[in-house]
């Protein structure tokens, strides 16, 4: 952990990781069961994770980027402060319609391009990124499909999607408008107040392979924008489906890989593109890390780690409802940031599971362990794939926000984010279930 945080001469995250899990497998804390049950574990995950880049990096292809950004533009209507609150919206409509991994890949490279196209300075652009990502992957929260992990431990705890959303969905969503505002605080001095005034079209003219090969004029402007809202509907419908999957026990990443190959074939027939370039800008590293974080948190599983918490926690989380949501959501903050948050919330929701308690308490408890890993988990750019997957993007794109310019702005806001949704998470199912 100390390689991956220090990352000596820009250290791939994924080469300590690989080592450590190496060794941790020599030393036989992990045998070779226990891997067969971890990529059980992880295998649904990165296959519904790649197949969500396929649909991203499909929606690029048909010039989607450029024609969202160009909307962005015109409804910012050259107020800096504006296009800050509709970069926001933006994030949580694409993670709730995606996940948050499936929305970092979309929204970054809109952005990079929107900022770009715009002229602005390095420091103007920070605000937009870094707010626009810690949005992205904080608004998988409110509702459990737009986060894997979240899929994963609701079949433990017994929690469907429908439960979940009725229960989280408000409080989640306070907490992310409470995040939004804390962001605005803090980037209101850098936040240009006018923006250049650019023509529409500029984000509509086609790079090498998309449509548009000649300026355009209306007509094509309007059979574009059609295509976009075809190739759109068909996404927000597959999207739609992993609820009704979810209820009906139909593998979820069965139906995630169905669409992306239909969307994958459309490219393919519209632009007559190849998948080459979908694994060409997959960063298959970050699966890596996974994987290595699931074995090296198992291994201290296996050495007693969750029966040291379940001795450790019982005692205090038996006081009640509002002491226990605190204590775990604060524990899950700081597994998160040391070992990621998938693995962490797995060594979360397993301990709980070890603890005899009324369902009604477990369930809430499970959710503070969500806010935990969803929200709290965004102190380091390592606690979330999200986040790992955003630093990749800007390293292609030759974009330099530091760990520590990006740390400068988390400790600031992620702690009374976390306080505060976990409050309202309280406050609100005492309103709901009339718990005390």
């Amino acid at each position: 952990m100390v390689l991956v945080l220090w990352r000596p001469r820009g250290l791939n995250e994924a080469i300590p990781t690989t080592l450590g899990a190496i060794l941790i497998f020599l030393s036989g804390t992990v045998t070779v069961s226990d891997l067969g049950d971890i990529s059980s574990k992880v295998s649904g995950a990165a296959i519904t994770i790649i197949a969500t880049m396929v649909m991203a990096v499909s929606l690029e292809s048909f010039g989607f980027f450029h024609w969202l950004a160009a909307k962005i533009h015109e409804k910012s209507k050259g107020s800096g402060k504006r296009l800050f609150w509709l970069t926001n919206l933006l994030c949580f409509l694409m993670t709730t319609l995606f996940n948050n991994d499936g929305s970092i890949l979309i929204t970054t490279p809109i952005l990079l391009l929107l900022l770009s196209r715009l002229g602005l300075k390095h420091k103007q652009k920070s605000p937009y990124l870094i707010s626009g990502a810690l949005i992205a992957t904080a608004s998988s929260a409110p509702i459990g499909v737009s986060n894997i992990v979240n899929l994963i431990s609701l079949k433990i705890i017994g929690l469907d999607l429908y439960q979940y959303t009725i229960m989280m969905f408000v409080p989640a969503f306070l907490g992310l408008c409470f995040l939004s505002f804390m962001l605005y605080v803090v980037f209101y001095k850098e936040l240009p107040v006018k923006l250049p005034m650019i023509s529409n079209e500029q984000f509509l003219v086609a790079e090498r392979f998309h449509p548009l090969q000649l300026k355009p004029d209306q007509t094509i402007i309007r059979k574009k924008t059609r295509l976009l809202t075809l190739v759109f509907s068909f996404v927000f419908v597959v999207r739609a489906s992993l609820f009704l999957a979810s209820y009906l026990g139909i593998p979820v990443p069965l139906v995630a890989v169905t669409g992306s190959l239909g969307l994958l074939a459309w490219r393919w027939i519209y632009l007559k593109l190849s998948p080459i370039d979908v694994f060409k800008k997959t960063p298959w590293h970050i699966f890596i890390f996974a994987f290595n974080m699931y074995v090296i948190i198992f291994g201290l599983h296996n050495i007693g780690l969750t029966r040291w918490l379940v001795g450790y926690l019982e005692p205090l989380v038996s006081d009640g409802v509002f002491h226990a949501s605190f204590i775990m959501g604060t524990m899950l903050t700081i597994l998160s940031n040391l070992f990621n948050n998938h693995p962490a919330l797995m060594v979360g929701t397993i301990t709980l599971t070890e603890m005899h308690m009324p369902q009604i308490m477990l369930k809430t408890i499970y959710l503070s362990n969500i806010i935990g890993s969803d929200i709290g988990a965004l102190l380091l750019p390592i606690g979330t794939l999200a986040t790992l997957i955003w630093m990749h993007i800007l390293k292609q794109n030759r974009v330099k926000i530091t760990w520590s310019h990006y740390m400068r702005v988390t400790f600031i806001v992620i702690p009374p984010t976390v306080f505060f949704t976990l409050l309202c998470l309280y406050l609100w199912l005492r309103f709901v279930f009339h718990t005390s």
